[in-house]
């Protein structure tokens, strides 16, 4: 599957659930770890856990599986890494916290509605 058409499978999967503050970020100028992080944040541990499922759910019906999947125990702050992109759900204090946004601050800020659309 296209690039695109995997970012647009996530963040359609979270908005489905009501992830809250969904940002994409490109950073396949600024590091070899990924080309994009997919960043959003439910409003409690099972909230985030349904999001990352959700997600999950919806790339292995088109026959795409994370590579690495972290964080589900603790529901804190799970990350599912496609390789290409690396989702990030957040419990919305953990996020606040980490600020991963102002980390990669010089990544591309893709625009979520164009995606939706």
């Amino acid at each position: 599957m296209e690039i695109n058409n995997k970012l647009i499978n996530v963040v359609k999967a979270l908005e489905s659930k009501k992830a809250e503050n969904i940002e994409v970020l490109g950073i396949k100028d600024l590091t070899v770890l990924t080309d994009y992080f997919v960043i959003a944040n439910g409003t409690s541990t099972t909230h985030t856990r349904t999001l990352a499922d959700e997600v999950e759910y919806q790339l292995s019906q088109a026959g795409i599986e994370p590579t690495r999947k972290e964080g589900y125990s603790g529901s804190n702050w799970i990350i599912l890494d496609y390789s290409d992109i690396v989702v990030h759900v957040f419990y919305k204090e953990t996020r606040e916290f980490y600020q991963l946004e102002r980390l990669w601050a010089d990544g591309e800020h893709v625009d979520v509605e164009k995606l939706l659309g």
